[in-house]
């Protein structure tokens, strides 16, 4: 399926960018998307002639906006309650949003998230110009520390590639960490391979509480962790296939590290797992129990949700220390469906009882906190 809009070259960026699982994504929104005409790169959103409030900013790489770099427009806007409009465009660069810029909004202007893509190239093993390395949290393309973040089609992407460096051992490359409590994702699409998605917490004692709406989310290892308590909601997620591996498991979809004190980790309802691997390549989870926090109590519900082909039925959870097996986590599956979903190994599939389930909803794990009311 292609874009109304002007397409990506295929080069190894361009391929990723325009893959056909985030083509598949196009289903997500919830209605055509049309491009914006030049005249109007901001949409509906207004213009920097016509602002929506005195605190909304305008970012445009053809220099239309008040900026052209998403990051000069989060240095421009101190302080809370910033809006960023993003005109279409690539912006390759890195983008961090510290814990003083609260209750800030971002939003695709064209509300098609293949058309605004944040895109970066940094891996964990990647040397720094500094000396060192960037490690994994250093390799986010974009971080999100300050609470109530909120952002509408976008693509967070990272688009670095094993094949290009096969020197280098620390392949974790994430998209987007995101460590703020309240922190919502509508309609956004989260590219790369190994760690894409970070959906963490500022520090240990802190809960963080996320929700990711209708979003699109690929890779291979891992590349949904973290120990947020996060709820993924009408999302899609979909395995990449693996030509540097002769066998499987080629990856793991979840590897949340909820700490033991917090009484919920990763919530996933009314979602969907693909893969473009073979069949029963791919794990759905497995436990992270960091170095930094042995006392971790992963904790993932995965419910009401289509599990495709791509995961293995038979053990779809594996164990990254053999020290913290997955057995004593919190995992638990309910009314899930797919070939990925059949349970053939009862002892493999942990299952909430009815009165469980009653619990493991969106607004149990966010609280007072209801995104999905949110418009825009």
């Amino acid at each position: 399926m292609s874009s109304p809009h002007a397409q990506l070259p295929l080069s190894r960026r361009g391929f990723l960018l325009a893959s056909t699982g985030a083509a598949a994504a196009l289903a997500l929104t919830t209605s055509p998307a049309t491009a914006a005409p030049a005249r109007r790169p901001f949409g509906r959103f207004g213009s920097p002639s016509a602002r929506l409030t005195p605190q909304t900013l305008y970012v445009d790489p053809q220099g239309r906006g008040d900026h052209t770099t998403v990051k000069d427009a989060v240095t421009a806007a101190t302080g809370s309650g910033w809006t960023l409009v993003l005109a279409p465009g690539t912006y390759r660069e890195t983008v961090a949003v510290d814990v003083t810029r609260t209750e800030a909004t971002w939003i695709g202007a064209s509300e098609d998230p293949r058309d605004v893509v944040i895109v970066y190239d940094n891996a964990a093993g990647t040397p720094k110009p500094g000396g060192g390395t960037y490690g994994t949290t250093g390799s986010a393309t974009t971080t999100v520390q300050a609470d109530g973040f909120t952002a509408r089609w976008i693509t967070f992407a990272n688009d670095w590639l094993r094949a290009d460096h096969p020197d280098i051992t620390g392949t974790q490359a994430v998209a987007l960490k995101v460590q703020g409590d309240r922190s919502a994702f509508h309609h956004c699409r989260f590219l790369g391979h190994q760690d894409t998605l970070y959906a963490d917490s500022i520090a240990l004692t802190s809960f963080a509480r996320q929700y990711f709406s209708h979003c699109y989310t690929e890779g291979d290892v891992d590349f949904v962790f973290g120990r947020a308590t996060a709820v993924h909601e009408h999302c899609h997620f979909r395995t990449l296939n693996r030509t540097d591996l002769t066998a499987p498991p080629y990856g793991f979809v979840f590897a949340p590290s909820t700490a033991g004190a917090n009484p919920r980790g990763y919530l996933v309802t009314s979602s969907r797992v693909s893969s473009e691997a073979p069949d029963t390549a791919y794990k759905l989870a497995r436990p992270w129990v960091p170095s930094s926090d042995t006392t971790a109590k992963p904790s993932l519900t995965v419910r009401d949700t289509w599990l495709g082909p791509g995961i293995d039925a038979a053990a779809p959870y594996a164990n990254m220390s053999a020290a913290f097996p997955w057995q004593s986590q919190r995992f638990a599956e309910y009314h899930n469906t797919g070939p990925g979903a059949r349970i053939t190994v009862p002892e493999n599939r942990p299952q909430l009882t009815r009165e469980q389930a009653e619990s493991a909803t969106r607004e149990t794990y966010l609280g007072d906190w209801q995104p999905w009311k949110e418009t825009c």
